[in-house]
């Protein structure tokens, strides 16, 4: 009988999923929340508490700074550009890595992941050398009038260099788990190509894609690396947001820099109540999914 109270600790920690005791347990849990406390939340108040130190006319007035409202217009546009265009590569390299076998498929699948290994300010680097105006296209360029670098262009360039990943990344296991068994019961049922990815296909990764365009857009809105080193800092027509709360903030102009910083970190926020409710919806069609009885074949037939 003595070893009662233990067999019921043991059977507490079984259905909880682990077999440390609880006070290991409430020690991370502890030491997570102090760090998200102190890395998370704590510098979030602090932007806020500095964009509202002078009051709302001030930090609603420093939004609607000309500059600044150029920097968020450009910052839109940009994102409106990058995750349509990394939407479709995105699906396109997740399905031919996935579904397919073919030469050169782990040299592709190296490629997907490049961005995540090469520094934002590398790659801005390098579209400098491609399209300056000493790189290697740069003669022509101005020879025919065009302009990339300094420019629209090469922010969304730059852009979509640095977030192109995402989507794929999310998708690639998810197909590869999924496997292409459906896919070919459709073809021979008879389904085109179209029909068999837009009725197939797309139900059984939408959740995995609407994911990776959340987190794809706010890489693009929230990139400084690459977009710094393309953009030229041209006041009113090349600075995104970052960019425009790094002047602001070496111009000694605090509070308007920690406004249009907060306007990020609300856009960032939003993103993640997105991120969650989509999580959210994707766990209750999965067990909803789960708990449906099968079908009965008789009954079917």
């Amino acid at each position: 009988m003595s070893g009662g109270p233990s067999l019921k600790a043991s059977a507490r920690r079984a259905q909880t999923g682990t077999t440390e005791s609880s006070w290991v347990r409430y020690s991370l849990i502890g030491i997570a929340l102090v760090f998200m406390f102190l890395f998370l939340v704590l510098p979030l108040a602090a932007v806020f508490t500095e964009a509202l130190r002078k009051g709302f006319d001030a930090y609603f007035e420093a939004l609607q700074e000309p500059d600044a409202w150029s920097a968020i217009r450009l910052t839109l546009i940009t994102a409106a550009i990058a995750v349509p265009l990394n939407l479709v590569f995105g699906v396109a390299a997740a399905w031919a890595i996935a579904k397919y076998e073919f030469k050169g498929k782990a040299f592709l699948t190296t490629l997907v992941d490049l961005p995540f290994s090469v520094s934002p300010v590398v790659a801005g680097l390098i579209y400098v050398l491609m399209f300056g105006a000493h790189g290697w296209f740069g003669p022509w360029l101005q020879a025919h009038d065009i302009q990339i670098i300094f420019a629209v262009p090469g922010i969304v360039l730059a852009t979509l260099f640095v977030t192109f990943p995402f989507i794929a990344r999310e998708l690639i296991p998810l197909m590869q788990a999924q496997g292409n068994d459906e896919e070919q019961a459709a073809i021979v049922l008879g389904a085109t190509g179209w029909q068999t990815f837009w009725y197939v296909t797309l139900p059984n990764i939408k959740w995995g894609l609407i994911y990776g365009v959340i987190l794809c857009n706010a890489r693009a809105m929230g990139e400084f690396g690459a977009v710094s080193v393309v953009s030229g800092h041209i006041r009113g027509q090349t600075n995104t947001m970052p960019l425009h709360v790094e002047i602001l903030y070496n111009e000694y102009q605090s509070v308007a820099a920690f406004a249009v910083a907060s306007l990020l970190a609300l856009l960032a926020l939003v993103t993640l109540v997105i991120k969650s409710v989509i999580e959210w919806r994707h766990e209750q069609d999965t067990k909803a999914a789960a708990d449906k009885p099968p079908e009965n074949p008789a009954i079917a037939a």
